[in-house]
C-alpha cells in the first residue's frame, strides 16, 4: 500500500481536537517540517499537531492510520540524518510540549520523563539528588530525551557510560494504530518476554512513537573533575594515543579528538583558548577522587606517543569548546558530514585513510571524533552548488566504505534517516533487511510511520 493517502483527507477532526495546537500553514508548519540535516522536506505537510499527553498522540495516530496519512515525528529538530523531515501531505507530530519530568527516584536511581524533556534539563533536576543522566550528545542543551532514544544517541561520555540504550529501563510507546504499549521494568534485572525496549530504542520513529521513558541515573562522582588536552603534530599519532589510553589502566569519562582545521573553525566561531599548533588536539576528562593522578598519568602517556604539549586543567571550558564543533562547522558552511565508527585499534588507520581520500579528491576534510569509542564525524568542504555538494558526497562515500572495510559502521549515533538510506546495503545484508521489514510490517502494516527511512 502507498504510504501517502490517495486523496487529501479532511483535517477538521484533528483541528477540532487539538484546537490551537494544530497548524496547517505558515512559518510554524515550515519550522517543524525540518531538522538540522542537509536535506529538505519531501514536500509540504498537510498539518502538524502538538500533543501534550500519550493519549493525544494516540488520537493523532488513529486519525493518520485510518486515513493512510504518512507521519513524521520530531522533538526539537536537532537530528542530523533527515529522519524527522516532513512528508508531502503528511502529518507532523511534534513532541516538544511533552516536556514534563514525572518523577525522580533517587533511591533506585530512576527517572520517568516525557519524550520532549531536554537532556540538559533532566541533568539539572537529577543533580539536585547528586545524580546524572549519562547519555551526553553534543546537542544536550537543546536535544530531547525522546530524540536521544529514537536515534540511540551517544555523545561525549560514551567511552565510559555507553549509548542511550544502556540507560533506558522502560518505555511507553504508541503504535501506528494508536494502541499504547509498555516495555521493560524498573528493576535492574528483567528477562520477561522479548526485549522490546531495545527494539524501540534506535528505531528512529519507524516502529512506534516513544512518548515516555523511565531512564537510569548514575551518581555524580566525588572529587573535582580534571580535564586534559594534548597536541599532536600527527593525527595518526593521536589515534595511537587514544588506543593506548582506552586499553590502559586509567579510564577517562570523556575522550575527544579535533583536527587542526576543526580547532581553527571553533576558535573563529567562539574563541575559547584552544591551541592552534599541531595537527590534532586530544581532549579528555577524568572524574572521581583519583582524577588528578589519572590525568597526570594520561598526559605522560600522550607524550610517549608524540604529544608536543599536554596540560591538565579544571573546569569544563575545553569540553564546552568541543560541543561547539557542530554549530561552528555549520556556520562555516560545512554541512556535508558523516557519522562513521571503527574499532578503536583502527583509529590511526582511518585517520591516515581520510588524509589520503582528501588529497585524492582535492577537498578539505575536517574531523571531530568521540575518539574514545571510535566514532568519527568527518565534514567535507563543499561549494554551495549542486555540483559542490555532489563532489563532497563522493568523499563521504569513500570514507564510509573505508570505515566498513576496517570493520566499522556507517553510523555510530546519528541514525540512518534519509541521509544514509543509500548506504544501508553496504553494511546490512538482504536477509537482515528483510527481517527488519517483517517487524516493521507487523507493527505498522499501513506503513505510515516514517516510511523509507531508518530501516
Amino acid at each position: 500500500m502507498s504510504s501517502h493517502a490517495l486523496t487529501t483527507p479532511p483535517t477538521d477532526e484533528l483541528r477540532e481536537f487539538f484546537t490551537d495546537r494544530f497548524v496547517s500553514e505558515g512559518a510554524e508548519l515550515d519550522h517543524v517540517s525540518r531538522d538540522e540535516s542537509r536535506y529538505s522536506p519531501e514536500g509540504t505537510a498537510l498539518a502538524a499537531v502538538f500533543p501534550e499527553t500519550t493519549e493525544e498522540v494516540s488520537t493523532a495516530l488513529q486519525w493518520a492510520n485510518r486515513n493512510g496519512v504518512t507521519v513524521s515525528v520530531r522533538g526539537t529538530g536537532t537530528g542530523l540524518s533527515g529522519g524527522a523531515l516532513a512528508y508531502a501531505d503528511g502529518l507532523v507530530i511534534s513532541l516538544e510540549r511533552m516536556n514534563q519530568i514525572d518523577w525522580i527516584d533517587p533511591v533506585n536511581r530512576l527517572s520517568k520523563v516525557q519524550a520532549g524533556v531536554i537532556n540538559a534539563r533532566l541533568n539539572q533536576a537529577a543533580a539536585e539528588h547528586d545524580l546524572f543522566f549519562a547519555p551526553d550528545p553534543a546537542s544536550a542543551e537543546i536535544s530531547t530525551i525522546g530524540g536521544n532514544i529514537a536515534t540511540n544517541a551517544g555523545g561525549l561520555r560514551c567511552v565510559s557510560h555507553g549509548v542511550t540504550r544502556d540507560s533506558v529501563a522502560s518505555l511507553e510507546v504508541v503504535l501506528a494504530d494508536g494502541s499504547i504499549l509498555h516495555t521493560g521494568a524498573r528493576t535492574i534485572k528483567n528477562v520477561v518476554g522479548l526485549d522490546l525496549t531495545s527494539l524501540f530504542v534506535g528505531s528512529e520513529g519507524t516502529l512506534g512513537v516513544v512518548t515516555s521513558a523511565t531512564v537510569r541515573l548514575k551518581p555524580i562522582a566525588p572529587g573535582t573533575p580534571r580535564v586534559f588536552r594534548a597536541s599532536f603534530d600527527s593525527i595518526e599519532d593521536a589515534g595511537r594515543a587514544v588506543t593506548a589510553i582506552v586499553n590502559g589502566a586509567q579510564k577517562p569519562e570523556v575522550l575527544e579528538l579535533l583536527d587542526a582545521r576543526s580547532v581553527q573553525i571553533i576558535e573563529q566561531y567562539k574563541p575559547s583558548g584552544l591551541p592552534a599548533n599541531g595537527s590534532a588536539l586530544l581532549i579528555g576528562q577524568f572524574t572521581g577522587l583519583h582524577a588528578e593522578a589519572s590525568a597526570t598519568e594520561t598526559t605522560q602517556l600522550c607524550r610517549e606517543f608524540g604529544a608536543t604539549e599536554a596540560i591538565i586543567a579544571e573546569g569544563d571550558s575545553l569540553l564546552e569548546a568541543r560541543r561547539l564543533a557542530n554549530p561552528a562547522l555549520s556556520a562555516k558552511g560545512l554541512r556535508v558530514s558523516c557519522d562513521v565508527a571503527v574499532p578503536i585499534g583502527e583509529l590511526a588507520t582511518i585517520f591516515h585513510g581520510i588524509d589520503e581520500i582528501s588529497a585524492a579528491r582535492g577537498l578539505e576534510v575536517s574531523v571531530v571524533a568521540h575518539a574514545g569509542d571510535g566514532n568519527l564525524h568527518p565534514t567535507v568542504e563543499a561549494d554551495d552548488t549542486p555540483e559542490g555538494y555532489a563532489a563532497a558526497e563522493v568523499v563521504i562515500d569513500d570514507i564510509t566504505r573505508l570505515a566498513l572495510k576496517l570493520g566499522g559502521t556507517i553510523s555510530g549515533e546519528h541514525g540512518i534517516g534519509m541521509v544514509k538510506q543509500a548506504e544501508l546495503p553496504l553494511q546490512i545484508d538482504s536477509a537482515t533487511r528483510h527481517a527488519q521489514q517483517l517487524i516493521k510490517n507487523a507493527l505498522d502494516p499501513k506503513n505510515i510511520l516514517t516510511p523509507g527511512r531508518g530501516i
